[in-house]
């Protein structure tokens, strides 16, 4: 584990910076999300500044832009293509969410599901879309879209660094820090599997 984090840690901060950037813009840009959600670059961001090789505040703001920026792209996309865009949506998508809800979802929440949706993987890839097929204002899905994109790139952020220094504590402290890493990353992996075995019984 020490090797892991040795080699992210290690990586060149503008490589890191351009990642924490671009993944998120590609999320709901291009439906990327589906396959690697952009919080895994900022966590590594964080990861990085814990070491000293970023300032928290650059991912932060890095990991800001992009999923703001990836999100008026999709919101753009939805207004050109109406909501023809999603009745091209790619088949893994249609499996992993109900877009007729989320349609519905959104009409009735508006501003609100575009700030909450950024939590959700799935949702933040396909709400800009929405939004702008729905015809929600340009001027409030934008407020809406900078600040849910604001609050969610700082908690993930903040979550990376803050592991970070966790796990160097639980090493150095208690000498159990890779035992608790790996425990953790086994029961996630089990949770995901469950999870994927589970869906489709329950359809």
């Amino acid at each position: 584990m020490d090797r892991v984090v040795a080699v992210l840690v290690g990586l060149p901060p503008l490589l890191v910076l351009t990642l924490v950037i671009v993944l998120p813009a590609l999320e709901s840009s291009t439906l990327l999300g589906l396959v690697v959600p952009g919080e895994t670059a900022i966590l590594i961001g964080g990861l990085v500044a814990h070491g000293g090789a970023l300032p928290l505040w650059a991912v932060v703001a890095g990991g800001a832009f992009g999923a703001c920026l990836g999100d008026q792209v999709g919101y753009a996309l939805g207004r050109r293509y109406g909501p023809s865009v999603l009745d091209r949506a790619p088949r893994v998508l249609r499996r992993r969410v109900d877009l007729r809800r989320a349609r519905r979802l959104v009409a009735r929440r508006g501003a609100w599901v575009v700030v909450t949706g950024r939590w959700v993987a799935v949702l933040r890839t396909v709400v800009p879309l929405i939004a702008g097929a729905g015809g929600m204002r340009w001027p409030l899905f934008l407020r809406a879209n900078l600040l849910g994109g604001l609050l969610w790139a700082t908690a993930v952020a903040t979550l990376g660094y803050l592991g970070a220094a966790s796990y160097h504590y639980l090493e150095r402290e208690l000498g159990i820090g890779e035992w608790a890493l790996l425990a953790l990353v086994g029961a996630v992996v089990a949770l995901r599997m469950w999870r994927v075995r589970r869906e489709p019984a329950s359809r």
